[in-house]
């Protein structure tokens, strides 16, 4: 069990280090927008002891290395500061929004999931026949389309044609869980959508890749059915990758959500980021790309960690010579 410690201490430090760098190209891309932000909120109109009084309002008379030092050290300290555009704590404008986000996520993964790993798992059983090439041919349609473009195709169908869901969602209060499900079905359908052909992709050739192992055809030998060979014995010994690769894309789901979130006027983090870019709400545009950073480091950490704890090589102690 030394190794594996070891291991997941190296995971945990590069985890560590990745995000702070995220949170220097996040501040440095800020800072190296064009024009100066005192100038862009008060207008052409401000005078310039009112400019220089707003950029001592917002430190931005400050060297950048303390800038960036004392923004860290608040993110440490939980607060994300203040909204330029309604001088609200960004910290209240976050929350309702990454909750909607986690909720589209959830509701995402438990569609996506599921789906990917079954279909993974009979494309498996059925190998090189019809039902095997259909899936794989479609996991392959659904991953080279991108998110908009899914999401219009849905709209088209779902909303317009056959008039069964709403094509934004808007939250509509009092409508119960019945309608609240009905608004968020088609950003839910089109994030489970990007994700079910990577899962059911990578589920395939993992269970593929220990489908010549000798006790697979000690298993086939003794007379057992393709479906409990595949189940019983060769998906436990390709969990590891199966676990990665469904760890990162439920990364992607939180962090992959800005387009659709925007196409169906979805009131989540992502719509959020792309709101305060059009106002110029630097704070907030730095409080939610480190949101996203950290969420998608953070799992990714995750997907080493339950690799690492998966693999029955590592988990054996090492036997002493």
């Amino acid at each position: 069990m030394g190794s594996v410690a070891e291991l997941l201490a190296k995971r945990l430090v590069f985890g560590i280090a990745t995000l702070w760098v995220i949170s220097l190209l996040v501040f440095s891309a800020v800072n190296l927008l064009p024009g100066d932000l005192a100038d862009a909120i008060l207008g052409q109109g401000a005078t310039p002891e009112a400019v220089a009084a707003f950029r001592a309002e917002l430190g931005l008379d400050q060297p950048v290395a303390s800038r960036y030092l004392n923004w860290v050290a608040d993110i440490l300290h939980g607060d994300l500061g203040r909204s330029l555009a309604n001088d609200r704590p960004i910290s209240e404008l976050v929350a309702g929004r990454l909750a909607n986000t986690v909720r589209l996520a959830i509701l995402a993964a438990f569609i996506a999931i599921p789906a990917g790993v079954g279909l993974g798992i009979l494309a498996t059983v059925y190998r090189d026949r019809p039902f095997d090439r259909a899936t794989t041919t479609a996991s392959l349609i659904a991953i080279s389309f991108p998110e908009f473009f899914t999401a219009y195709i849905l709209v088209a169908l779902f909303s317009v044609t056959l008039g069964w869901l709403p094509a934004v969602a808007i939250e509509t209060r009092g409508g119960g869980w019945q309608q609240a499900l009905r608004e968020i079905a088609l950003p839910a359908l089109t994030l489970a959508l990007a994700v079910v052909g990577y899962v059911l992709r990578m589920t395939r050739a993992a269970i593929v890749n220990v489908m010549a192992a000798p006790y697979i055809e000690m298993a086939q030998l003794k007379g057992a059915s393709p479906l409990r060979i595949v189940t019983r014995h060769a998906l436990p010994n390709a969990l590891s990758p199966i676990i990665n690769v469904v760890i990162i894309n439920l990364a992607y789901l939180v962090v992959g959500v800005v387009v659709v979130e925007v196409v169906f006027v979805y009131p989540g983090l992502g719509q959020l980021l792309v709101d305060s870019v059009s106002k110029r709400d630097i704070p907030v545009v730095q409080a939610c790309c480190i949101i996203f950073a950290a969420t998608y480091v953070l799992l990714n950490l995750l997907a080493d960690i339950l690799s690492v704890l998966s693999n029955p090589r590592l988990r054996r102690p090492r036997q002493q010579v």
